[in-house]
């Protein structure tokens, strides 16, 4: 499903964000990714994600080199992944409903379609209760839950989730994890970038272990 093949990251052409990263993900599995802050996690989901392209090496997806997308196929490309952020990044003048409908908006489905799917959606996180509400109204735990139905209401084939525990307590954080283990029981490739190192080792995961951008160690590999 990925691949990384001898991949370094550089910016500004001396800073290394990330340096000679090879592995290879399965289709439908379940990944953590931990390290240090600034040991390169988020550089490494943003190459999944195509926002930004390796210095050297290649990343494969479903064995494509996502480096060589013309412009043109890089959204329908992002249109396969979801992605969940600490922040939840949601609209505060837009309802719960239109905050997980917004993908659906933008890729111009059919009405009907896509309140169906948002309901969907809002009914695997335990949310379908609270469509009309503002995320203000919502506890941090709730505002996570409405950004991982956003990430899902597309029902795409990756997940990627940068910190998605960091601001929440110990329940909430398992709670929220045990979302992502739900979708990956039904196919979803899940990558998850965390320092809540006690939650991952509890949840018995693949872990990949970075340190200053170099891959130090891949526990529980297949």
């Amino acid at each position: 499903m990925i691949a990384f093949e001898h991949v370094g990251k550089r910016y500004g052409g001396r800073f290394e964000a990330l340096a000679n990263l090879d592995f290879r993900i399965e289709r439908g599995e379940m990944v953590f990714l931990t390290g240090h802050s600034g040991a390169g996690k988020s550089s490494l989901l943003r190459l999944i994600m195509r926002l930004e392209t390796p210095s050297r090496g290649r990343v494969l997806v479903a064995g494509h080199d996502i480096a060589k997308l013309h412009a043109g196929q890089v959204p329908f490309y992002r249109r396969q992944i979801g992605v969940v952020f600490q922040d939840h990044q949601l609209l505060f003048d837009r309802n719960i409903f239109h905050n997980v409908s917004l993908p659906l908006e933008i890729q111009g489905v059919e009405p009907r379609e896509a309140a169906r799917r948002v309901r969907a959606a809002l009914d695997k996180v335990g949310l379908l209760h609270r469509e009309k509400a503002l995320p203000i109204e919502l506890s941090g735990g709730e505002q996570q839950r409405v950004g991982i139905a956003r990430a899902v209401v597309n029902k795409p084939a990756m997940l990627l989730a940068d910190e998605p525990t960091g601001n929440l307590d110990p329940q909430l954080s398992a709670d929220i994890m045990g979302l992502f283990e739900d979708f990956n029981r039904i196919g979803t490739t899940v990558m998850i970038a965390s320092h809540d190192l006690a939650l991952i080792a509890r949840l018995r995961h693949r872990i990949l272990r970075l340190r200053d951008g170099r891959l130090v160690a891949d526990e529980g590999a297949a």
